[in-house]
This record gives structure tokens, sequence and C-alpha cells, in this order.
């Protein structure tokens, strides 16, 4: 018989024969898109969050959130409802998935939703980036999961106000969050070998430049 996580599971995993764009964060997942959209709903509980939000969160059309939502909602992973012309989503926390699939969304996607939180509240950041293993496994290469989480902050930040930044990401997502900070000017200039080599492997932008704050 097939029950109800047996149905959320096959939502999750889709067609087998979309391999190319599985997830290599989690496997589990046939995109990384349904990973990052799962990620800030359920490391965001308590918040509803609009079709329109995450699309743009996401740089993707609100059509294809709303289908994958339809597909969420179906699995009984997410609940949606109509506020005015908004459809709001947010994580059905009733399910047997719940607990676990948070804390895997956590251990995974969560650092691009839980850095998403942080680092743009902090003054004098005028650029953010995930860069080393994670945002390697995340743009699609192979390897073993990421242990730890690099993040490259470009600006004029207190580093006392990183250290705290860092220590909240560490918390949230049981994992060690390194933080790196470097000036605009050094950031712009070809000089530094190391700025070199993280400008020519796969980024994740947290805060690019011209967002809004």
């Amino acid at each position: 018989m097939t029950t109800a996580v047996d149905a959320s599971l096959r939502v999750l995993q889709g067609s087998v024969q979309n391999m190319q764009a599985r997830s290599r964060l989690l496997p589990l997942l046939r995109s990384p898109l349904l990973g990052e959209l799962l990620a800030w709903i359920y490391l965001h509980p308590e918040e509803s969050s609009s079709v329109a939000e995450l699309a743009r969160r996401f740089k993707v059309s609100q059509s294809t959130v709303s289908r994958e939502a339809d597909r969420l909602a179906e699995a009984g992973l997410i609940q949606t409802e109509r506020r005015g012309n908004m459809r709001l989503l947010r994580a059905d926390l009733t399910g047997p998935l719940a607990r676990p699939l948070t804390e895997l969304l956590a251990l995974t996607y969560g650092p691009s939703a839980v850095l998403a939180d942080l680092l743009p509240a902090l003054p004098g950041v005028a650029e953010a980036y995930i860069y080393g293993s994670w945002a390697a496994r995340y743009s699609g290469e192979p390897g073993p999961p990421p242990h730890d989480v690099d993040v490259l902050v470009v600006g004029d930040v207190d580093d006392d106000d990183l250290a705290d930044a860092a220590r909240d990401a560490e918390r949230r997502l049981g994992r060690e969050v390194n933080v790196h900070r470097v000036s605009v000017a050094s950031w712009r200039s070809a000089d530094d070998p190391f700025l070199t080599s993280v400008r020519s492997r796969p980024t994740y932008a947290i805060v690019e430049p011209g967002d809004p704050r």
C-alpha cells in the first residue's frame, strides 16, 4: 500500500530519467531549485513566503515556483493559502517527514537560507559569496558532502559582527562556518592569488552588487 511518506518521496525524487539535473548536495532531490525552495520554507517555519518573493529570490519564474508548490502541497510537505492576489507557502510541520527533512535541509541547502538571513543585515557588506566544496556541490560538481561552509564577505564590516553571524550560522546549521573578509578594492584587484582562485571556482552569491537591502 502506498503511504504518505512514499508519495512525498516520489515528489522529491521526480523522474529517474532526469538524473543530470539532480542535486549533488542532496541526491534525494531531483533539482537544486527544489532544495533551495524547501530549505527556505522549512528553515523559516514561522513565516509564510509568497510565490512572487520566492521567484525573485531564486531568479526563476512565478509559474515555476507555483508548479513546485502544487507538487509539494499534494505530497503534504507544504501548506498553501491565498491572501488577495498572493499565494503564500509555509512548511507543513505535522507530517512524519517534517523533522528529518528539516535536519537534512539544514545540513545540505541550509547555508543558502541561513546566510541569506544573516549577512545582508550587517552594515558594510557590499558582496558575499559561499565558495569551496559547498559551492562546488551546488554547481553540480561530484564529490563528498561538504563538512564546513566557506564564506567570502566583501566590504567594510565589523569583525565582531561577522564573528557573531558565523556563530549563529554554525548553531543553526550544525557545522563550521568559515568567514573570510576582504575589502572592495582587494576583491576588484587581480593581484591576490587566493581571490583569483576563489573567482575561478564555483561560488554562490548571498549578496550581489546592487542587491536591495
